[in-house]
């Protein structure tokens, strides 16, 4: 009898090493660990772009907001951050349910700085952990930081994910808490369903939505202090 065999898996990149500055084999690298590491449907094109509304939806928010609200989900549960901005993975649907639920929590008469992506949207696909924005292992940038004004108190333990460094001046998305390879995203994601506690452990959307609006108020309400009065 024939023993069974798996098939080798694609190379993560197949030119030379000298090449892998070019933005084609960057984005091959990027695209061959969502989609044969993950498991995830990408957006044909370079840069790469993950499609939302299929396995989740993302919150957007300031990155104080998105660091106020990390306490309310649970490990494995993935945050990904872009220069000033931080963006949490949540169901799928749920950018079809924030509306209602920023006016159910009271929130809905303000203009908060704070968007749900969901299906038909897409996003940058976030560098996969330990890689340059040009494909190559590790990097030596500046790490993410926390922008001015207002810093937020972290834990470090919501932290000890992200070993990606990161150049600013680029502005590429990095993951904060990144998705594990081989494990279902779906069940770490935070969800409307989870109300009152939810089936498996999934975090609260609500609480989570009510969250990133209270620290979105404030930012909001630091910025108006902050400009200077107009004179009569």
């Amino acid at each position: 009898m024939v023993p069974t065999v798996p098939s080798p898996r694609r190379p993560l990149d197949t030119g030379h090493p000298s090449d892998f500055g070019h933005p084609s084999h960057a984005s091959r690298a990027v695209r061959h660990w969502y989609e044969n590491e993950l498991g995830w449907p990408t957006v044909p094109g370079t840069p790469v772009d993950l499609p939302t509304g299929l396995r989740f939806d993302v919150l957007d928010a300031p990155v104080e907001a998105g660091y106020a609200a990390l306490r309310h989900l649970v490990p494995g549960s993935p945050v990904a951050v872009r220069a000033d901005r931080m963006r949490i993975l949540v169901a799928a649907g749920s950018a079809d349910e924030l509306p209602g639920l920023l006016d159910w929590l009271e929130w809905g008469a303000l203009a908060l700085d704070l968007r749900a992506i969901g299906e038909g949207g897409r996003i940058e696909a976030p560098l996969p952990p330990g890689t340059l924005a040009h494909g190559t292992p590790r990097l030596t940038g500046t790490p993410v930081h926390v922008p001015d004004p207002a810093p937020v108190p972290v834990d470090t333990s919501v932290k000890t994910s992200m070993d990606t460094a990161v150049d600013d001046s680029q502005g590429a998305a990095v993951w904060l808490r990144p998705p594990e390879p081989g494990c279902e995203v779906e069940p770490s994601l935070p969800t409307l369903s989870a109300l009152g506690g939810g089936v498996g452990g999934a975090p609260d959307l609500v609480r989570l939505v009510d969250t990133m609006a209270t620290e979105c108020h404030r930012i909001r309400l630091r910025r108006s202090c902050a400009q200077p009065l107009a004179l009569s």
